[in-house]
């Protein structure tokens, strides 16, 4: 027999494909989730997310990919529905590859491409992806789902359980959960249970145990009473931490405020809101000293603040999240003689007193990735513990393999005490930390152990250093592409002059930094100053964005001084 030649093979596997994938089934159900005319989306770091009238061929297509995606890594993959800190009328959706981390770059792309696809070109698009990615269909693939409180969330799942059945995929519906929950179920179905219990009952017992055993090595638990007042953004975070109050000891008393009982989804409330605006949430009583958090609607990120005798708001934010997770992780490290290497990721927008904190009196080693979570995660990794947060409150703490056997190694078998309690403790901390990404409910029992075993009022914790002053501001410009910047966003490399006069403005200031970044999704340029009095860190801001409007094609009127 003479051997076949490439171009028949090719033409050959082509047919196969078009043999086992069930382009029929496909195309009948891509009939009943048509694309809306003109319809153009980008998957981003947040997937997608537009209006959720706009969305159900985008869940349909998104349920197919997470099908092929699902077969190459011969795992299960997650999809979340769910759009955070977006308004009630907005959603989205996002795939969670296989640790529980975010989708592969690659695999954005090809969303992007599959969501944007015409009806006829659906056959085409998936028939490419499959080829690009030689993508075994004889494998089979199975799906977890998740969705938020959003009215329009079931039935966008339902698109995404449509895509999903179109290709012959298996999944469970987890319904309501939040999307650091969905994550977990991820990383406990492709580790086989090591990661803990694919259920939310697992995620509740192995987060509480762990706070159990870590704030029962408390020495000195003040009256072993803890009292939080928690805003959950009338979102999912509410329903589930509920749920998880009776897992929790009785001496930990929450009180909801936002619940989702009465009004609107992230609507003056939430991180985002409390964030931004430098306030507390509508609906939430404060008593000066009173410690309080916000979750974001989704429930993957966690703010905290107080008011002071003085009726004074104090936030304390990602920044200051990551300073007490770390400050309490290299003193455990300490203790127990453990000498792996530990550093924290921030962003440029972390607060410039938080990084000299760190550096200069933790001694703990800094450094900056761009502005986004996938980004900080693929730092954070690149060391046996890495600690990020962004200063809106998504962050967590990741420990290498090899780190985790060696702490637990050493909580069994260390013949010194100390150093054994030490290590226990660690174990436990680790436990208690969903290492998969920003867990709003599984950071606040981590902070709120540290509290109680480092004896901490919410006072002591906000006075470990003091933040900055700082401004943020949007500039309008013709197109945004002629930003582009090095040194993780923090200088900029186009337009020529614009670096320059930013380092000439913030020579005026004492402790000034500024920076600017193009926005991901909108023709306006990110402003961020500050320096050592909110009046200077205004001055600045106003000054940077003048020269962004000068230099990098500003429209519109010109930018106002900060009032």
């Amino acid at each position: 027999m003479l051997p076949r030649n490439s171009h028949v093979r090719s033409q050959n596997s082509s047919r196969a494909l078009q043999v086992e994938m069930d382009f029929e089934a496909v195309a009948k159900y891509s009939k009943l989730h048509a694309k809306p005319p003109g319809l153009t989306l980008q998957y981003g770091t947040a997937g997608f997310r537009t209006k959720a009238e706009d969305l159900d061929h985008t869940m349909f297509c998104m349920g197919l990919l997470a099908v092929l995606r699902s077969k190459k890594k011969k795992s299960t993959i997650g999809v979340m529905v769910t759009a955070s800190h977006n308004p009630e009328e907005d959603n989205g959706v996002k795939l969670i590859d296989p640790l529980g981390e975010m989708l592969a770059p690659i695999w954005e792309e090809h969303a992007t491409h599959l969501a944007n696809a015409e009806e006829h070109e659906l056959q085409g698009v998936l028939t490419d992806i499959c080829q690009k990615e030689a993508v075994d269909l004889q494998q089979e693939a199975f799906i977890v789902i998740g969705r938020d409180t959003r009215s329009s969330s079931k039935k966008l799942s339902q698109s995404v359980i449509d895509g999903v059945s179109a290709l012959g995929g298996q999944y469970q519906d987890y319904g309501l959960v939040t999307t650091p929950q969905l994550h977990y179920m991820v990383c406990c179905r492709n580790t086989h249970g090591s990661y803990g219990t694919a259920t939310v009952e697992g995620y509740y017992q192995k987060l509480s145990k762990a706070f159990v055993e870590l704030t029962m090595q408390a020495t000195s638990q003040r009256d072993g009473h803890i009292c939080l007042k928690v805003d959950c953004a009338n979102g999912i975070g509410a329903l589930k931490l509920k749920e998880m109050e009776r897992y929790l000891p009785s001496c930990f008393v929450i009180h909801f405020s936002n619940d989702g009982t009465k009004g609107e989804l992230n609507h003056q409330c939430g991180a985002d809101f409390v964030k931004v605006h430098q306030k507390p949430p509508v609906g939430l009583e404060m008593k000066p000293g009173e410690r309080c958090c916000s979750f974001d609607g989704d429930a993957d990120r966690i703010v905290y603040y107080y008011n002071d005798p003085a009726g004074h708001f104090h936030l304390l934010d990602g920044d200051k999240i990551a300073t007490l997770i770390s400050t309490f992780l290299k003193e455990l490290l300490v203790k127990a003689g453990q000498t792996l290497s530990f550093a924290v990721i921030q962003t440029a927008y972390a607060n410039g007193s938080s990084t000299r904190y760190l550096e200069e009196t933790m001694k703990v080693p800094v450094h900056c990735a761009k502005t986004g979570v996938k980004h900080l995660h693929h730092k954070a990794q690149e060391f046996d513990i890495g600690v990020y947060f962004e200063a809106n409150g998504h962050g967590t703490v990741l420990f290498s393999k090899a780190a985790e056997q060696k702490i637990r190694y050493q909580a069994k078998e260390e013949k010194n005490n100390q150093k054994r309690e030490a290590a226990k403790m660690l174990e436990n901390t680790i436990d208690l930390i969903n290492q998969t990404i920003g867990d709003a409910v599984s950071d606040m029992l981590v902070i709120e152990a540290i509290l109680v075993l480092k004896n901490l009022t919410v006072q002591q914790w906000d006075s470990m250093y003091t933040d900055l002053p700082s401004r943020q501001l949007k500039v309008k410009v013709a197109d945004r592409r002629v930003i582009d910047t090095t040194d993780a966003e923090r200088r900029a490399v186009t337009p020529p002059g614009l670096q320059e006069r930013i380092d000439e403005l913030t020579q005026r200031f004492k402790l000034a930094r500024a920076f600017v970044r193009p926005s991901g999704t909108e023709d306006i340029v990110r402003v961020y100053a500050e320096a050592d009095t909110q009046e200077n860190a205004d001055k600045l801001a106003h000054e940077v964005s003048l020269a962004v409007y000068h230099i990098a094609g500003g429209v519109g009127e010109q930018p106002k001084a900060v009032v």
